[in-house]
C-alpha cells in the first residue's frame, strides 16, 4: 500500500484490514514530523536488526521493507520440537518533490527505524536510490 506522505490513505484500507486482518500486521505504525529543514519518519519495527531492512526511493516513493526468519530446534528424551517463523513488514510513502533523495539517512535503534528526509527548494524527476540503514 502506498500512502501519501501527508496522511491521505487508501479509501479502502478499512475494508482491507477487516477482510484481511493478517495483512494489517505487515504495515507498521509510523510518525511523520516536519520542520523547515526536513521530514523525520519514525517507523515502529521491533524485533528486527538493521541488516534486515531495505530502504529505497524510486520515482518519488519511499519504500521500506524488512524480513526476518528464525528457527529453533529442541530435542529431549521422547520429545522433539522444531519451530520456525518468518516476519516481514512493508510500508511505502509518496514523497513531496522537495525531498533531497541523495541526502536521506536511515538509522535503526531500539525497535524504531528513523528516516531523515532533508528538504530543498527544487522539484523534478528523481532516479531510484537505495539508502543504507545504520
Amino acid at each position: 500500500m502506498v500512502q501519501d506522505f501527508f496522511g491521505a490513505e487508501n479509501p479502502f484500507e478499512v475494508d482491507e484490514k477487516f477482510w484481511f486482518p493478517e495483512k494489517s500486521m505487515e504495515i507498521p505504525s509510523a510518525n511523520v514530523i516536519e520542520n523547515d529543514k526536513e521530514f523525520k519518519l519514525e517507523l515502529s519495527a521491533p524485533g528486527f536488526d538493521k541488516k534486515d531492512f531495505k530502504v529505497e526511493v524510486n520515482d518519488g516513493v519511499l519504500n521500506i521493507s524488512a524480513e526476518k526468519e528464525s528457527k529453533s530446534e529442541e530435542e529431549k528424551e521422547n520429545y522433539r520440537k522444531k519451530e520456525f517463523s518468518y516476519t516481514s513488514i512493508r510500508r511505502s510513502f509518496r514523497l513531496p518533490d522537495t525531498v533531497m533523495d541523495d541526502r536521506i539517512d536511515a538509522k535503526y535503534d531500539n525497535g524504531i527505524l528513523k528516516v531523515v528526509l532533508p528538504k530543498n527548494d527544487k522539484e523534478g524527476n528523481k532516479p531510484k536510490k537505495t539508502i543504507a540503514v545504520n
